[in-house]
C-alpha cells in the first residue's frame, strides 16, 4: 500500500530523495560493470532504503517531512516497498500539466529542461503541500551525514528568503533546499556535468536570491565512488546498503577495492 499523501505543516520542511523504480538495466547502470544489472538494482533499492530512513532519523532532530519524488507514474507499488515506513510520496517525472506546483506558481518556463523538470516538479509539489521549505535529495548518496539534512531543514526555516545548497565532489549538488520555487535556478542547466552546482549559484546570484552552501559529499555513480562506498565507513550507517555491498563482496563480481 503506498503511503497517504498528507497535508504538511507550514512550519515544517519537506526532504524528498528523488526516486526511480529500481529496475534492472535502467538503473545505475553506470555502476555496470563491476556490478551486473541485477545487482545494480539490488544496490539502488538499498540507497532508496538507507536514504529515507536516513531523512527520517533526521526529523528527529529538525521538523521534516521525508518524501519520495518518485517517477515514471504509475511506479508506485514498485517504488513504496523501497522507501522506509512514513515516507510519503509526490511526482517528479516533469510533467506540471495537472497542478504539482505550489499555488501561485507558473509553469516551467521552455528554459527548464530534462531532469530540471523532475526537479522543479518535486519542489513545487512539496510546497504545494503546505511545508515552508522543500529540498531535492540526490538518491546516490546513501551514507550523507544525517546533520546535513537537519542542517539544511533548519536554515531554510529561518525568517526570510534563501536556497541552501550541498555540492557534490563531481561538481553536480546532492541537496537543494528552496522556500519558493524559483524556476530559474533550474533553467539553462547541463544537467549530468560538472557544472551543475556551478551554474545553479550563479542562477542564485542572477535572481538575488542568499544561497547558503552546506559541506560538500560524494555521490555514487561509478565504479571509483562505489570503491570509495566500501571503504569509507563515515556518515550515516545505511545498513541497507552495507548489508547489498557485504553480500556482493562474496560473490565473483566482488566490489572494487
Amino acid at each position: 500500500m503506498a503511503p497517504r499523501s498528507t497535508p504538511g505543516s507550514s512550519d515544517t520542511c519537506a526532504i524528498g530523495v528523488m526516486a526511480k523504480a529500481p529496475r534492472s538495466g535502467r538503473s545505475k547502470t553506470r555502476l555496470c560493470p563491476p556490478l551486473s544489472h541485477d545487482q545494480a538494482a539490488l544496490l539502488s533499492a538499498a540507497f532508496l532504503r538507507d536514504t529515507t530512513a536516513n531523512i527520517l532519523e533526521a526529523a528527529r532532530a529538525a521538523p521534516i517531512a521525508a518524501y519520495a519524488a518518485y517517477a515514471p507514474r504509475g511506479a508506485e507499488p514498485l517504488v513504496v516497498p523501497h522507501l522506509a515506513c512514513g515516507t510519503q510520496l509526490v511526482p517528479a517525472d516533469g510533467d506540471m500539466a495537472d497542478g504539482d506546483m505550489a499555488d501561485g506558481d507558473i509553469p516551467a518556463p521552455a528554459a527548464v529542461e530534462g531532469f530540471g523538470r523532475c526537479l522543479l516538479q518535486a519542489v513545487g509539489g512539496m510546497l504545494g503541500r503546505g511545508h515552508a521549505a522543500a529540498c531535492v535529495l540526490s538518491a546516490d548518496i546513501p551514507t550523507l551525514p544525517t546533520r546535513r539534512l537537519v542542517q539544511a531543514a533548519r536554515i531554510l526555516l529561518a525568517p526570510g528568503d534563501r536556497a541552501v545548497l550541498g555540492a557534490c565532489d563531481d561538481g553536480g549538488y546532492y541537496i537543494l533546499g528552496l522556500k519558493r520555487a524559483h524556476a530559474r535556478l533550474f533553467a539553462d542547466i547541463a544537467w549530468s556535468t560538472d557544472t551543475v552546482a556551478a551554474a545553479t549559484r550563479a542562477r542564485a546570484r542572477e535572481i538575488g536570491l542568499d544561497l547558503v552552501a552546506l559541506e560538500p559529499w560524494y555521490d555514487v555513480d561509478d565504479a571509483a565512488s562505489l570503491a570509495r562506498l566500501s571503504a569509507d565507513g563515515t556518515g550515516y550507517a545505511a545498513p541497507a546498503t552495507r548489508a547489498v555491498l557485504a553480500r556482493l563482496a562474496e560473490t565473483s563480481e566482488a566490489v572494487p577495492a
